[in-house]
């Protein structure tokens, strides 16, 4: 396994932006902030029922489709980063695996039907308490149009990605891997930490360092 980036331990937590517990989903009592006996950070703890309330960060999973050399993206027609190209990517659902969200998300967003090949990418951006699973897909043909939240779906050579108009950091990153891995001839697996830099946007394609970065190596 070989790892690049900055490998620096910080000493102190970052600020992570969450909707806060006020009220217990069970009993609709009032919640505070305690250390539950027996762990080591603070919970949202109901003080009726006791109940221990834990906000976990979300899972987003998501492919990059390719078709004759070229990758699907997707322009998005919900907010955040309304107008701004994606690859076809959501919030996994239960009672499904990620592979299977991946390919669910890019039948949604470009009503195509995607074969999921492999692991591609593991990336976690803590700001924002979400980590990303992205698979690489080959599509079967390239017929494709946009779902309900795209408002275009297009296939772009590698030479013609808009880097300018993408919709978020993790896109961006895992488009620049892809090409990486494409040129030495060899995908790998990634893993990597993205850390926004303070007032950044979600598509800044310069408001962000990829820490921690580590890559399985495939065969060339």
């Amino acid at each position: 396994m070989a790892a690049s980036g900055g490998n620096g331990e910080s000493t102190t937590k970052p600020k992570v932006y969450s909707t806060p517990i006020n009220f217990c989903p069970s009993c609709g009592g009032q919640v505070s902030k305690q250390v539950p006996e027996g762990e080591v950070e603070e919970r949202a703890v109901c003080t009726q029922c006791h109940k221990v309330h834990y906000v976990n960060p979300k899972m987003v999973v998501g492919c990059v489709a390719s078709y004759d050399n070229k990758v699907l993206l997707c322009k998005r027609a919900i907010k955040p980063s309304l107008g701004l190209w994606t690859l076809p990517a959501g919030f996994m659902e239960l009672g499904e695996s990620a592979a299977e969200g991946a390919a669910r998300e890019t039948q949604e967003e470009a009503l195509t039907i995607v074969h999921i090949v492999a692991p591609y990418a593991h990336l976690d951006i803590p700001l924002i308490g979400q980590s990303y699973i992205i698979f690489r897909g080959e599509l079967e043909k390239a017929d494709f149009k946009p779902g309900p939240e795209s408002l275009d779906v297009r296939l772009f050579a590698l030479d013609e990605i808009p880097w300018d108009l993408l919709a978020f950091t993790s896109v961006t990153v895992v488009l620049k891997k892809y090409i990486e891995d494409i040129e030495r001839g060899a995908f790998g697996v990634h893993h990597g930490v993205i850390e926004k830099k303070p007032g950044s946007s979600p598509s800044d394609p310069d408001g962000y360092v990829l820490r921690d970065h580590m890559v399985v190596p495939g065969p060339r």
